[in-house]
Order: structure tokens, then sequence, then C-alpha cells
């Protein structure tokens, strides 16, 4: 029998953190039952392009959605999914733009349609009508609604049922071992710094500006610091330029697109999100797994993402200094980076529990409709 063929439908697969949410469910999942294909929204190639296709799944791409190619969009968008109504279900990824591909493929007859909410705010800019209005229609061309957490559920599609699947990861690979540790921060140069790490695409919601000013004061208390940054995006430059102006250039490494995050997080002590908005967030699942101390926005970030107890909330509003405070007091303490395993495992965010969930919803709606 062939698998179950589920069309993901997303901006990009570069490695950020819905994509990377994505590959861990598509890893673990069992691909003789199920398979995923992918219809992005940018032209080129992907940092998970390869691998996807190695995995067995095919990728497709239309146009992005912007006021100048509306039409086009929309055209190709009818096109698209006229062509491949062969499929049963379709997952969408777009957040409060779900709406719009998820009407063409109602049109087209496919029977399980998701909408899934990774956000829990929208930012207020020239799009935000536009998005207002789309996210209002979900709930008329969705069968399903999913959410990372029960706050981006809420957020996304008010008072309408909803199901949340967890941002889950390979746990496994992101616990401490502290042998490896140190021979890792040997390896980098990372020997007697305090090593602060962030993951995530340079991108104004991210709030990298407040990180740089968070972290000068941390190297004002302790200038042997080191600042990690994974991610690519729209300010990275704008943050180098930062950075140089603040005396950092020496102390900040902006590291682009990481292939292996667990080794980054292995050789960091503190982890630091301080994001305008998530709606939950998998690096800071990755860091908890990891065993470092977390710091993260609070009321920015849900109260659901500390899954570990080592996060800690803190006010964007209290500011830098209080940010370095906070952070600081992790440097002098001991702490067992391998007492959360066990939490971590039955939390709800380990993908070899999770992906087997996943499978049999996709299953289960497959049936329903056979």
């Amino acid at each position: 029998m062939e698998p179950i063929r589920v069309l993901q439908i997303v901006t990009t697969m570069e490695r950020a953190g819905l994509e990377t949410m994505l590959m861990n469910y598509y890893r673990h999942i069992d691909r003789t039952k199920v398979q995923f294909d992918f219809l992005k929204h940018r032209d080129g190639i992907h940092a998970y392009d390869e691998e996807i296709k190695a995995l067995g799944g095919n990728i497709y791409t239309v146009p992005s959605f912007h006021p100048l190619n509306a039409n086009g969009y929309l055209d190709a968008l009818d096109t698209f999914f006229r062509e491949h109504n062969n499929y049963s279900i379709v997952h969408c990824h777009l957040d409060c733009l779900s709406a719009v591909p998820l009407k063409y493929a109602k049109k087209y007859g496919i029977t399980t349609r998701i909408a899934h909410s990774h956000v829990s705010k929208m930012t207020f800019d020239l799009k935000y009508p536009v998005r207002a209005v789309y996210r209002s229609q979900i709930p008329f061309v969705a069968t399903d609604m999913f959410a990372c957490s029960d706050t981006a559920g809420k957020w996304m599609f008010g008072k309408h049922a909803f199901r949340v699947v967890t941002n889950a990861i390979d746990s496994e690979a992101y616990f401490y071992d502290a042998d490896f540790a140190e021979r890792i921060r040997k390896e980098n140069n990372l020997n007697g710094q305090f090593v602060v790490a962030h993951i995530g695409r340079f991108d104004p919601v991210k709030n990298h500006t407040f990180l740089l000013d968070v972290f000068r004061e941390v190297v004002n208390r302790h200038e042997n610091s080191i600042l990690l940054l994974a991610g690519v995006g729209s300010t990275m430059n704008e943050m180098k330029a930062k950075a140089e102006t603040y005396g950092l250039k020496d102390r900040v490494r902006f590291l682009g697109s990481v292939s292996n995050i667990p080794d980054l997080l292995q050789m960091s002590d503190v982890f630091v999100f301080p994001s305008r908005y998530e709606g939950l967030g998998i690096s800071l699942m990755e860091a908890q797994a990891a065993g470092l101390s977390c710091f993260a926005s609070k009321g920015r970030i849900p109260k659901e993402a500390d899954v570990t107890g080592n996060v800690k909330f803190l006010s964007l509003e209290s500011g830098a200094k209080v940010w370095a405070d906070q952070i600081l007091k992790v440097k002098n303490q001991i702490y067992l980076r391998n007492s959360n395993k066990q939490v971590f495992r039955d939390s709800g965010y380990d993908i070899s529990v999770e992906a087997k969930k996943l499978q049999e919803i996709y299953t289960q709606k497959y049936m329903e409709k056979v």
C-alpha cells in the first residue's frame, strides 16, 4: 500500500522554527505509512530541500503573496490545486494567510484541510488589515485547526476548537554531555568564556537589538563573555553594525545558518530569548532539553513554553540591565544540566512520542474519508 501523502504548505524550508519542527516530524514519522510533500512560496534552493528529497518528498513552488502579484498568486494556487487534487490532506503553516491556499484546496475537493497556528500576535504594519481579514476566514475553509500552543490556538482561532501539536524535538540529540561540551568549547576557543546563546532568524520580531543591549551590559560586568547568534535574515547587517558600534565585534559571533544546533547548545552556558512575541519557540525547547538556564520575554512568550522549570520570564520593559543581572547570576551557579532529562521526556515535546501521535491523526483523517 502506498503511503498517505500529506501536502505541507510553507513559506520556505530554511532552518527556522516551524520548518525545523516540520523536519523533526518528517524524520521520525513512519514514511512507509505517511509521506510529506511541500508547497513553498519562495523560489530557489533552501536548507532542507535536499533532505526532503532524500526522504522521499516532492517540492513544489508558487509565487510569494504580496499586493503587486495578488492575481498571479491566486491564479498559481488555482492551477496547482486543480492539477494536484489527488491529496486527501493538506496542512498549512502560513498562519493568518492559511485561509488563502485552503480556499483553493476546498474548491478542488481536498477533504482534510488543516490550518496550523505558530504565532500568538500579528505585527502591526501595512499588511495587518489583510492578515486580520484572512484570519477571520480560516474557520470557513479549514476542516481542522492545530496550534503549537494553547496561547497560539486561542489567538488565531478564538472560540473555535483546535488541537495542540507541539513543537517536538529529538531530545536525545540535545541532552548534555559534559566531556563532549568541554571538547567542543576548546575547539571553538570558548574555554574561560561565559557563553550566551540565541537561535532565531534576524527579524524585528526576534528583538536582536534588545539582545545586544543586554549583552553589552553583560560584557560591562564580565568581560570574558561571548554571544553566539545562530540564524539569518533581513536585520543581520544592521545587528552587525550595532555590535561594532558597541565595541562588541570580537565578543559577538554571527554564525549564520547552523546545521548542528545541539553542538551550539552544548557549548553554551545560558540561552536568551527576548522575542517581541512567539507562538511557543522551538529553540526554547531545544535549549531546555540541553539543560540550559533560559531567559525569555514575559507576556510575549507563553508560560507553557517552560516545560522544565529552567525558564525565567523577564519583562522587556524592565530593561537591559535587569536582564543582565539575572543572566549573570547563572555564571556562578553550579547546576546539574542532566537533571531535566526525564522531565523533558515526559513533557509532550519528545519527537519519538509526538510523531506517532501526528501519524495517527493523519491516518484517522484519511480513513474517515475513504
